[in-house]
């Protein structure tokens, strides 16, 4: 995958591959081509080159497709505020093309399994951040998509949600969807399947966490992030 913005190449050749039910962590440093590579898998980009294919569909031709087996939750806290949790349900289940009795069963399940099937009525403005992070997470994943794309997931949240959260990943990733998630906190890189680190619009290291920490001589994933980055 090559992305160039006139003479600054955001992302430069960028080879990898992301296997079905996989966690699959993309790490990097702010500016080093994240957001941009995670535009282009969701169809939301177009790259400069590159042979590229998101659940079976090529980026160049198949874009609308891609977006309809794949999930994804931004950075910043993208639920309605001014609707409630069931109305913002209901709203995104009609973007992803649901049919009203899918959307009412989905929601029931989603809700009765995050245990908050009595907030349902509940403006999301009034619902603490947590919450909100699992609700937006529930609402990415209620299309049942082949990927879901999890651009820092748990920022801002404290470490129980933290943990509950990625129970949820977990959870979600042995039904058999791939999770392609980025985050800035690296003791979360240890519960990837595998870890991919960019710097400067390249991959500068791929692998299991484990074999990762071992190639660097590092005890944790910070350590291998920090001389990698250095």
């Amino acid at each position: 995958m090559v992305k160039k913005f006139g003479d600054f190449t955001a992302n430069d050749n960028l080879t990898f591959q992301v296997r079905k039910g996989e966690i699959f962590g993309f790490l990097g440093a702010n500016g080093a081509g994240k957001t941009t590579a995670i535009r282009i898998l969701c169809g939301l980009s177009a790259p400069t080159s590159g042979e590229i294919n998101v659940a079976g569909f090529n980026v160049y031709k198949e874009t609308e497709k891609i977006k309809k087996s794949i999930g994804y939750m931004s950075q910043k806290f993208s639920l309605y505020e001014d609707l409630t949790v069931k109305e913002n349900f209901r709203f995104y289940g009609g973007i992803y093309g649901l049919s009203r009795k899918k959307i009412r069963e989905r929601t029931g399940y989603l809700l009765e399994k995050l245990n908050f099937t009595h907030a349902s009525n509940y403006k999301i403005a009034s619902i603490p951040l947590g919450w909100k992070q699992k609700l937006a997470f529930s609402i990415a994943i209620m299309h049942e998509p082949r990927i879901v794309f999890l651009d820092e997931p748990t920022s801002g949240v404290d470490p129980i949600i933290r943990r509950q959260f990625w129970e949820m990943i977990y959870e979600t990733a042995e039904g058999g969807v791939t999770v392609f998630v980025t985050t800035h906190y690296m003791d979360e890189a240890e519960y990837c399947d595998r870890v991919s680190i960019m710097e400067a619009g390249r991959i500068e290291a791929m692998d299991t966490p484990r074999n990762l920490k071992t190639r660097y001589q590092a005890s944790n994933m910070n350590d291998v992030f920090v001389r990698i980055a250095r």
